[in-house]
């Protein structure tokens, strides 16, 4: 389930994730909002035909995560990404205050879209950043649906995420020690 609320020219996508940390096979799960430049694409149709929106080019990453293995709620995992080169993030960057508060920090993100400070996103139009900003409150809520403690069993972290199964399987492929990944937790998103 992705949850997209988008001005004319920016998309936040939010959704429930799960992440295999690919240094130690840890596994990792929570809220990801991600921050997409919208696609200028053709008119179709008529006046009144439907349009294509399509979140295109990301430009920002936020990861409020769990690991599995943690007590729900601690966000022991919560990073972001500042930026996109492409279509991969930048390595992630921890932040204390994401940690111990990451729907205060993701709140405090959202309505500084478009301030230019170093942890935020560009390019954004001005009109694009403030409604962004306005919605920061929305975002937040939605947000809090996908929290790692929300998510009670394999079971239900699977419902979510049963769209990325070929990024979980990617995930296991570019393991560097395979053999400290716990295969029964990761079966869902692995069987044929």
């Amino acid at each position: 389930m992705i949850h997209m609320l988008t001005t004319a020219g920016a998309a936040l996508l939010v959704r429930h994730w799960f992440e295999i940390d690919l240094e130690d096979a840890s596994m990792e799960h929570g809220c990801r909002v991600e921050l997409r430049e919208v696609a200028r694409v053709d008119h179709r149709g008529s006046e009144s035909a439907a349009q294509v929106v399509a979140a295109d080019r990301p430009l920002w990453r936020a990861d409020p995560f769990d690991r599995l293995s943690d007590e729900p709620g601690t966000f022991a995992a919560a990073h972001f990404h500042p930026y996109f080169e492409g279509n991969e993030p930048c390595d992630r960057v921890w932040d204390d205050r994401l940690t111990a508060d990451p729907w205060g920090w993701l709140r405090e993100q959202v309505s500084r879209f478009g301030s230019g400070s170093a942890s935020q996103p560009a390019p954004l139009g001005p009109e694009d950043a403030a409604g962004l900003r306005a919605m920061a409150d929305e975002v937040v809520a939605v947000a809090q649906r996908f929290s790692p403690a929300r998510c009670a069993s394999q079971s239900e972290c699977y419902r979510l995420t049963r769209d990325a199964r070929q990024s979980v399987r990617l995930m296991v492929e570019y393991l560097q020690d395979p053999s400290r990944l716990d295969k029964d937790a990761v079966s869902l998103w692995t069987e044929e």
